[in-house]
């Protein structure tokens, strides 16, 4: 059996249209796209073209769209700059963001002294919105940050809801959509967002690059200093072959999205009747294995295994060419377990293997075939 990859959340394979685009433009089109020759201005005119193509899906103005060196940079341009801008004073936010939320909002706690709150959440890990409506009943400026569809147990927040919980109480709202930019139609005119981040990498782009949504006149200076670049927002020149390849990888999913994401949900919904048949104990962390409530390109397994196989079980799967993750790809080589499942499970629960298999167009059920095989081995 082929090497099998069931950790697209992680990253997912680039295209080979992308891979091609971006061939072209380092071949061809090389100009700084800050200088007036007309190198440059080649440059200039594709990164214009894919701001545009990207506002154009979001429904929002082209300049409102920041290019970045990917999510973690795009919540922290939102993030800090909002307190340091802004006087923001209290953030809301959930104890299972990602770390690029999380990390920047425990520095800024410490840095100017913002009070944070955490939201409660279900024993699924879903926000509990009666509970953020009461944090939001406080005074001073305050921003809400909760992420769209969470990365480990693929959890989908009520954007729509937040925002205009957000609304009515005059409180920014800043969501990380790293997960959800390139699987979901997201429109920014009907959804009241203030900050949004997005990574190239999670739909078939190239890494190292992102975009971050800044609602307009929002006041925030750069968090980055140097050149202009960015309309001033983000200095440093251009990618222009990231930015190409993140505008062909975003076009490619949207222009194929309904097909794409039926056939992983196929595959998402194979996967678990696999795995119920298996292990008739098998249980999933979150609402990952709620085909509603949950992004169809993901599920988290709790496998009924002693804690001294948990040790050795991912190990295990690696041996046999299955690339899969205990977690987020971000904290996987942490000898610290998931801080999202801690929130989630049970003590007994998290002395079991959980394992996070996430999906992409590149897999097939006869590799669900062979993991199952694999696990069964392995359990037996």
């Amino acid at each position: 059996m082929k090497p099998v990859y069931f950790d697209s959340a992680a990253t997912t394979k680039v295209r080979d249209e992308v891979i091609d685009a971006m061939t072209t433009v380092m071949r061809n089109d090389y100009g700084n796209a800050s200088s007036t020759h007309s190198f440059g201005r080649s440059s200039k005119v594709l990164i214009e073209k894919a701001r545009k193509t990207i506002a154009k899906r979001l429904n929002v103005s082209a300049g409102e769209i920041v290019f970045t060196s990917g999510g973690t940079e795009a919540d922290n341009l939102a993030l800090q700059c909002a307190v340091r801008d802004l006087g923001v004073t209290h953030i809301i936010t959930s104890k299972v963001e990602h770390h690029a939320v999380l990390h920047t909002v425990q520095q800024l706690e410490k840095t100017y002294d913002v009070k944070v709150s955490y939201v409660k959440l279900d024993t699924d890990g879903l926000v509990n919105y009666a509970d953020l409506e009461h944090l939001l009943q406080t005074d001073g400026k305050t921003l809400v940050s909760l992420m769209h569809v969470n990365n480990e147990i693929g959890n989908i927040l009520d954007i729509k809801r937040v925002g205009n919980l957000c609304k009515t109480h005059n409180a920014l709202f800043h969501s990380d959509a790293v997960q959800s930019v390139g699987h979901y139609e997201i429109d920014l005119q009907d959804i009241h967002v203030d900050y949004l981040a997005a990574s190239a990498h999670k739909f078939h782009g190239p890494k190292g690059v992102g975009f971050a949504f800044i609602r307009k006149n929002s006041g925030l200076k750069p968090l980055i200093f140097g050149g202009e670049q960015e309309r001033g927002i983000r200095a440093g020149t251009e990618a222009t072959h990231d930015i190409v390849g993140l505008e062909k990888a975003y076009t490619m999913a949207y222009d194929n999205l309904e097909k794409e994401s039926d056939q992983v949900l196929d595959l998402k919904k194979y996967f678990i009747s696999e795995l119920k048949n298996a292990f008739p104990d098998v249980t999933f962390n979150g609402l990952s294995g709620n085909l509603e409530k949950s992004t169809y390109t993901l599920i988290n397994v709790c496998l009924p295994l002693p804690p001294e196989k948990a040790l050795i079980l991912l190990f295990q799967m690696d041996l046999k060419g299955i690339a899969c993750s205990k977690g987020s790809a971000c904290q996987s080589g942490s000898s610290k377990g998931s801080h999202v499942l801690t929130e989630v499970l049970c003590e007994d629960d998290l002395k079991k293997p959980s394992i996070r298999f996430s999906f992409s167009i590149y897999n097939t059920k006869n590799e669900i075939d062979y993991v199952i095989s694999v696990l069964k081995e392995f359990v037996e």
